[in-house]
């Protein structure tokens, strides 16, 4: 993963860098393409929840579980990190 011109860019195994943006765009646009004609509902906390749980997973990783560090990393305060994790079953 590399920071380009302040947006985050994955390399896939191509060595291709591609902004998380444009990952997100393709994903929803594939979302609507298979609704099958089914009206969508509750899109913006499906999209957090998907997004959010594996950011919390991967910056917990990253710092060995240190709650505060992860919260400092993220940007968001440590109560409001805990609480998210408890939601999305990471801690108890």
């Amino acid at each position: 993963m590399a920071k380009q011109d302040g947006n985050l860019a994955f390399t896939a195994a191509s060595s291709e860098q591609r902004p998380l943006r444009d990952l997100t765009h393709e994903a929803l646009n594939a979302y609507f393409e298979n609704l099958n004609g089914h009206r969508p509902g509750d899109l913006y906390s499906l999209v957090m929840s998907e997004v959010e749980q594996p950011l919390f997973k991967v910056v917990l990783d990253f710092t060995g579980g240190n709650q505060s560090r992860a919260a400092d990393i993220l940007g968001i305060n440590r109560g409001t990190l805990r609480k998210k994790l408890r939601g999305y079953r990471l801690i108890d």
